[in-house]
């Protein structure tokens, strides 16, 4: 898939580099209303379950419904973006997924919002990749992690002000304001794209993958159905139908990938070194950020009493300790490089999210909010360094690929955590025969989640010493050291 499209190359490129923080906030104000969407509705599953007449822990196919619907759309995102133009793809995705929500808002019933969440996630699918790739065409690689962490910190915003928003919605009003409040959000965000995005277009190399678009679909929804139905004791033959059915499709589509010219997902990428470690690791790590905002939030409500406000405000800190983490990012990635820092911080924000699996009533607040701000501090470094190291060594022609390939992996990872926290959720349930689920359950799907995160440490060992070194600057201090003391010793060599 080509970027080398006549309007691309108009652009000049210092306007771009001067404007790619305008366009980081534009794209984050997307991002913030997704986000904002998606705590808010993790707070107020256990309301929402009452209102509909089924259990808590089934809800969790009101988050993986929208999560599946990103997986199955966002491989065809380049595609689109590069026939239709990245502004019209990046506005009309917003408007869908501000009709989506309206339609959420107004769902008599579990199926109805299921459906409608669908439709959500169809605009989010476009959203988020075509948002990504406009702005990693207008930012020099040693500018990524600033871009980066421009395009993140309002984005974050949503998930501060997601947990006390929904728990004050759930406890004090109709839980259906909170689709409702996505439309000033979404009309204002079109507005913006509309002024301030330029069209971009690009040229395909090949014919539409439609073979492909069909068999990826078939088995990423297929696969994330089955691991969500697997969470269920009595949909045990569904689960295992519709896995069967997903690892045929997968297998058939990469044989498919294989001859096509210009397949939607190419495998080709993980050959790219720091893309496709990025890819593992980053896969891996994501299982339990999936998980958090599903887990933590029932834990609270239903193992500690807590009302939806009260745990609203508690699982903020997660939220508050990203925004914190995005100063000191580009200084610990400069000083250590992105492997040292990878393979650190990746088993210390493991560790402290297996410390949720301690919580318990008699915990006093500000301890579990301090350990939720380090947890949300910790883990967020590590999806800012995934993010960013990923494509060092992605040339501009691969740029469009690239972004849909990653963002399908990453959305498919937290979807499959909150399948992987519900089948832990129900399986402790029933080894101890709980009807509800009670704290030691919630205790073993932390450290289920938490188990698989550490196994990321492998791969962050397997990035290149200098991977992503002209983005993070890693040895350029010690470079400029020993420089000038070379220097001096020819002198004094000259000297003698």
């Amino acid at each position: 898939m080509s970027v080398s499209s006549s309007s691309v190359e108009r652009l000049d490129a210092a306007p771009a580099r001067r404007n790619f923080r305008t366009i980081a906030l534009i794209v984050a104000s997307a991002m913030f209303m997704e986000q904002l969407d998606a705590t808010i509705l993790a707070t107020a599953l256990p309301t929402m379950a009452r209102d509909f007449g089924v259990d808590a822990p089934s809800m969790s196919i009101a988050l993986t419904s929208y999560l599946i619907s990103l997986a199955v759309f966002i491989p065809v995102s380049g595609v689109v973006a590069d026939r239709w133009g990245s502004r019209t793809v990046f506005r009309a995705a917003i408007g869908v997924f501000v009709l989506g929500s309206v339609l959420c808002a107004q769902a008599p019933s579990l199926t109805f919002l299921v459906f409608a969440r669908l439709l959500q996630g169809l605009g989010g699918a476009m959203m988020m990749p075509v948002g990504r790739l406009v702005l990693l065409r207008s930012v020099e690689r040693r500018d990524l992690v600033s871009a980066m962490s421009w395009l993140l910190v309002p984005a974050l915003i949503g998930p501060i002000l997601g947990p006390p928003v929904g728990g004050l919605i759930v406890t004090y009003a109709d839980w259906r304001w909170i689709f409702y409040i996505n439309l000033p959000i979404g009309f204002l965000g079109m507005v913006l794209v509309s002024l301030f995005i330029e069209e971009t277009k690009g040229e395909r190399t090949g014919p539409f993958d439609a073979l492909g678009m069909v068999l990826s679909g078939i088995s990423l929804g297929s696969l994330l159905f089955g691991f969500e139905s697997a969470s269920r004791a009595d949909e045990g033959w569904m689960a295992a139908s519709l896995i069967a059915v997903g690892v045929v499709a997968g297998v058939l589509y990469l044989r498919h990938s294989k001859t096509h010219p210009a397949p939607l997902l190419d495998p080709r990428l993980m050959r790219v070194p720091s893309f496709g470690t990025s890819v593992i690791a980053g896969s891996l790590t994501r299982i339990t950020q999936g998980a958090h905002p599903f887990l933590l939030p029932l834990m609270m409500q239903l193992g500690f009493g807590l009302s939806a406000a009260t745990s609203g405000l508690v699982t903020i800190a997660t939220a508050i300790g990203s925004l914190m983490m995005k100063a000191v990012a580009p200084k610990i990635l400069r000083r250590f490089g992105f492997r040292t820092a990878l393979a650190a911080n990746g088993i210390v924000a493991a560790l402290l999210y297996g410390t949720c699996a301690f919580f318990r009533p008699d915990w006093p607040l500000p301890m579990i909010f301090g350990v939720l701000v380090c947890c949300g501090f910790s883990m967020s470094f590590q999806f800012t360094a995934y993010n960013t190291v990923a494509y060092d060594r992605i040339s501009p022609a691969q740029m469009s690929s690239a972004t849909s390939f990653y963002t399908t992996f990453q959305q498919l990872m937290l979807s499959l955590g909150i399948c992987v926290a519900a089948l832990a959720l129900h399986g402790s349930m029933g080894l101890r025969q709980h009807e509800t689920p009670e704290l030691s359950d919630f205790s073993a799907a932390f450290a289920v989640v938490v188990v698989i995160s550490l196994a990321a440490t492998i791969w962050n060992l397997r990035f290149a010493a200098d991977a992503g070194r002209e983005i993070s600057g890693h040895g350029r201090v010690a470079e400029t050291v020993k420089r000038p003391a070379a220097e001096a010793t020819d002198a004094l060599e000259h000297s003698r």
